[in-house]
């Protein structure tokens, strides 16, 4: 019995090896399914960085809100600096790890899910703009009382271990606000800003919203150009960088010195701020609807050099 039951594990081995030559086995499943749950980490951790960019570019608005309060916008925007500098680390991993992604992808033969992916980091920047409307009122206060405690400290570091020790977190705390039903409301009031400033708004965020992703996305349609496609993305970036510098940020300076030199009311400069956060909101919209388009004309473009 037990020289049968030798040979009827050696036949069970000798079969299993002959599957795992022909690579039809289960192993090999478990092997892809070890891969998609990592990859769906990196997508995760993805998601994550383009939330924070998305966020801390929203939340540039309660900066200038806060200076335009203190009447210090300098200060004001020095100190939005060290958000900026979590907006750009997110920045400088989003591409690498997204690009990481995608050729992972491509050696695998796995691109079915490519445009899922994609229209998943633009759902996060959606939602980042969401949240960072939100908090808008509660980092408008920080932002004017960092600027009060900056006068006294006038260094950053120093203003940082303030802000982690017991009075500062005090300060955090009171600081939280909700949006006021008023300001919400204002949104469905008279529009306070021209039509193509609102339009100029949309055009650029839909644009800098893809800008990263559909040249990217290129890859995957023509991955024998997806190097050229993907430095593309600095030419995207750059008409809608154009837009914003060109027609939004100027308008919207003018207005902040209106209001600092008391030529515009509070609450209509809360207004415009409430109209510029919607087309933005609109803009990463936009974005999903125009994610396909770009990339195939990214694709021609890159075939045409």
């Amino acid at each position: 019995m037990n020289r049968i039951a030798l040979q009827g594990v050696k036949v069970y081995i000798n079969e299993y090896v002959d599957a795992l030559r022909k690579d039809d086995l289960p192993v090999k499943v478990d092997m892809q399914h070890e891969c998609c749950s990592t990859m769906d980490m990196q997508l995760a951790v993805i998601f994550i960085l383009t939330f924070l960019i998305h966020l801390v570019g929203t939340l540039a608005y309660a900066a200038r809100i806060a200076g335009a309060r203190t009447g210090r916008i300098a200060v004001s925007f020095a100190l939005f600096n060290i958000l900026i500098l979590i907006s750009r680390t997110s920045n400088s991993f989003q591409s690498p790890l997204l690009a990481k992604r995608i050729e992972e992808n491509l050696h695998a033969g796995m691109t079915a899910a490519a445009e899922t992916d994609f229209r998943w980091l633009l759902l996060a920047a959606s939602l980042a703009t969401i949240a960072g409307a939100l908090l808008i009122p509660t980092f408008q206060r920080l932002f004017g009382k960092a600027v009060a405690a900056f006068s006294i400290y006038r260094s950053v570091p120093r203003l940082l271990f303030h802000a982690f020790s017991k009075s500062g977190v005090a300060h955090i705390r009171d600081s939280m606000r909700i949006p006021a039903r008023e300001n919400i409301n204002n949104f469905t009031s008279a529009r306070p800003l021209p039509i193509k400033i609102l339009l100029f708004n949309i055009i650029a965020m839909a644009i800098w919203t893809v800008g990263v992703f559909a040249p990217l996305y290129a890859g995957y349609l023509n991955p024998d150009l997806r190097l050229t496609s993907s430095n593309l993305s600095a030419i995207v970036n750059g008409v809608a960088t154009i837009l914003m510098f060109i027609f939004i940020d100027p308008y919207l300076s003018v207005l902040t010195d209106d209001l600092v030199e008391g030529k515009m009311s509070d609450s209509a400069f809360r207004r415009v701020i409430v109209w510029l956060v919607g087309s933005r909101l609109a803009g990463t919209i936009v974005a999903q609807i125009i994610l396909l388009p770009a990339t195939v004309l990214i694709v021609k473009v890159a075939e045409l050099l």
